[in-house]
């Protein structure tokens, strides 16, 4: 599981020339998988998720979690995080999990973070989506569950 973390102001999904979904400061969370992803792996980027500090306290230091701040997520299924540039310049997405797993675990995911407190706005699993957000910092993380969950 791969999943592209920002520290946002604001950020927003517009599907088909509307306003999908919005947030107000948290987290621009971009969210794919590949073959051997489960729910324990999805439960455990959730829980890292839900504990990282990286929001400013009063001395300018990151030690403020996202419950902290009371902030927000938008979750966001973005496949191509698991493209294959290695070979010519077309990427290759064998690595990607197939769509109705994917999906399935996307919304475990997603329920995962709303079972730990967190005000969850989405997207659509693989519509053809603008994102629009306004990174705070900017501070962006990649999280690899291969890294994470050794």
């Amino acid at each position: 599981m791969r999943v592209v973390l920002q520290e946002v102001i604001k950020a927003s999904v517009t599907i088909d020339e509307k306003l999908f979904s919005s947030i107000n400061k948290g987290y621009l969370l971009l969210v794919s998988f590949t073959h051997d992803d489960n729910e324990d792996i999805v439960s455990e980027m959730a829980l890292k998720i839900s504990k990282l500090r990286i929001f400013m306290d009063k001395d300018g230091k990151t030690n403020l979690s996202l419950s902290d701040i009371g902030g927000e997520i938008l979750s966001v299924s973005q496949f191509t995080l698991y493209a294959d540039v290695k070979h010519g310049n077309r990427p290759s997405f064998t690595n990607c999990m197939e769509q109705k797993s994917a999906n399935n675990l996307y919304k475990f995911f997603n329920s995962s973070l709303r079972n730990l407190g967190f005000n969850v706005s989405t997207g659509i699993f693989g519509a053809d989506m603008k994102v629009e957000l306004i990174n705070d910092g900017p501070f962006t993380l990649a999280l690899d569950s291969n890294d994470l969950l050794k």
